[in-house]
């Protein structure tokens, strides 16, 4: 968190929730803790003035840092599109991307308006509820939301989200032959110093994935027979775009749930399925090998390292994007200090968020501990002539992307092609092909400028013509062509 208090806006409707907006900004600003990080802010507050009240509460959610919902059984006053000042400010705080907490009062939904059930429903389906009776134990839950997110973003020191005890499982939540499979594979690819058959307290002890007899977040994420159960957000979302671009609805998705184990295996599986490969000869191999566009552990290590160093006390999952162009991994989390995204570039020791998943996953062999991932990401995809990956930190996400073709937007730009032909590669990309009738068809142009466009295009060395007569087409040059230009973040 910045050094300056951070702030928080409480949503609610005021008239028949006044005295817990009052209190709880009380409360807030008297406790010893809570007042050295956090100040309240309430809209009766205000001096009178001669703005929009609706244009004053939606700028001060936009300033805020929290949004604090109290949500009660009236609706509040509805605008001409049918919308309370609540569920507005709630859509605002949710569209701008804040922290959100969302208290009901009261264990009984008949009595409340019809609108005040559909926005707490709406807000459960993005994150917890917790419900309240009286003043005491809202109190309560907000000091354990604010302690939580104090300890999360690590202004207060505690125990880390993966060492914490998983509240309400039992070692009986944990699945034993999938322990007793790890200790098998462990035992054989890094000399594992505990036996198969030794009792399962002691194998968890010595993975430190015990608190006091519990098994920890982090045992669950690994080992659990149902960890979504006790971590719901802990999963990867595997999304295929037939374009370059994401579109509604999604065409193909699938979301993965189970150990890390299982959902980094389910996920690589889904990428290189939807990845273009040959098949060569027998001559090579006992087998017919097969060759992936993009390699194998290239795909792999972006998605062990977005499962591995994800920020799990985010709502967010980890979600995986094949485009027609590149493949996209994105986390929620930051890079810790001192990493930066040109230091994966260059050797860098290894940093890891979460220790025991890391431990875990070393051992089975799913990743290394130097630091050498990123750099083996980036030699393997220049050695089949593919360019470097991004990684890219944009707030509080990292996304790495591995592209499929050296036509990067980058690259492109480079070239100053006009927007008929950036048109035409997203279908050449798309489609694999593109004839002079396919450019005019999609461009929608004459005969003349489409081959005058396509020729400009060849003669720049992105695509090449295959065929004559009405066979012929274009298609993309698998490597760059000796003029074609070099992006800034290419040049060595």
């Amino acid at each position: 968190m910045n050094s300056t208090r951070a702030k928080i806006f409480i949503s609610s409707v005021q008239k028949e929730l006044a005295q817990d907006r009052r209190e709880i900004k009380a409360f807030i600003e008297n406790d010893p803790l809570l007042r050295r990080f956090f100040t309240v802010f309430l809209f009766e507050d205000l001096p009178a003035g001669d703005r929009r009240a609706d244009d004053v509460y939606l700028a001060e959610v936009d300033r805020c840092d929290i949004y604090l919902g109290l949500f009660g059984n009236n609706y509040g006053f509805e605008d001409t599109e049918g919308l309370s000042p609540t569920e507005l400010e709630f859509n605002r705080a949710t569209v701008q991307g804040k922290i959100r907490f969302v208290f009901v009062k009261g264990n009984v939904d008949k009595d409340r308006h019809p609108k005040m059930k559909a926005l707490i429903s709406k807000a459960g389906s993005q994150l917890i509820r917790k419900r309240f009776n009286d003043i005491v134990e809202l109190k309560a839950a907000v000091y354990a939301s604010l302690v939580e997110h104090l300890e999360a973003c690590g202004a207060i020191q505690s125990r880390s989200f993966e060492e914490r005890p998983c509240t309400d499982a039992t070692i009986r939540d944990l699945n034993k032959q999938a322990v007793v499979d790890f200790v098998r594979l462990a035992r054989f690819e890094r000399q594992f110093p505990l036996p198969e058959k030794a009792p399962l307290s002691d194998i968890l002890t010595h993975l430190h994935l015990l608190r006091e007899g519990q098994p920890t977040n982090a045992a669950l994420l690994l080992f659990g027979r149902d960890p979504q159960g006790f971590l719901p957000s802990a999963e990867v979302r595997c999304m295929h775009f037939h374009g370059t671009e994401i579109q509604r609805p999604v065409p193909f998705y699938r979301i993965f749930k189970g150990t890390v184990f299982g959902q980094v295996d389910m996920a690589v599986d889904f990428v290189m399925s939807k990845l273009n490969r040959s098949v060569g000869t027998r001559t090579e191999s006992s087998q017919a090998p097969v060759i992936y566009e993009i390699p194998p552990e290239v795909i792999r290590e972006a998605i062990v390292n977005a499962v591995v160093h994800r920020d799990y006390t985010s709502a967010g999952a980890v979600q995986v994007s094949v485009f027609a162009d590149r493949v996209e991994v994105w986390n929620p989390g930051v890079l810790p200090p001192p990493l930066t995204t040109e230091s994966l570039r260059h050797p860098h020791g290894s940093i890891p968020r979460n220790h025991r998943l890391c431990e875990a996953l070393f051992l089975a062999r799913y990743i290394e501990k130097y630091g050498t991932g990123t750099l083996m990401m980036i030699r393997e995809s220049l050695a089949r002539n593919l360019p470097e990956p991004d990684f890219i930190q944009r707030g509080g996400e990292f996304t790495s992307t591995v592209w499929r073709d050296w036509l990067t937007p980058k690259v492109l730009a480079a070239f100053n092609l006009n927007e008929r032909q950036m048109k035409a590669l997203e279908h050449v990309k798309v489609h694999g092909r593109i004839t002079n009738a396919d450019y005019q068809r999609v461009i929608g142009c004459p005969q003349r400028t489409a081959t005058r466009d396509l020729n400009e295009l060849t003669q720049k060395g992105i695509i090449e013509l295959e065929g004559k007569g009405r066979g012929a087409q274009y298609r993309l040059l698998k490597k760059r062509a000796m003029n074609a230009p070099i992006a800034p973040f290419e040049a060595k």
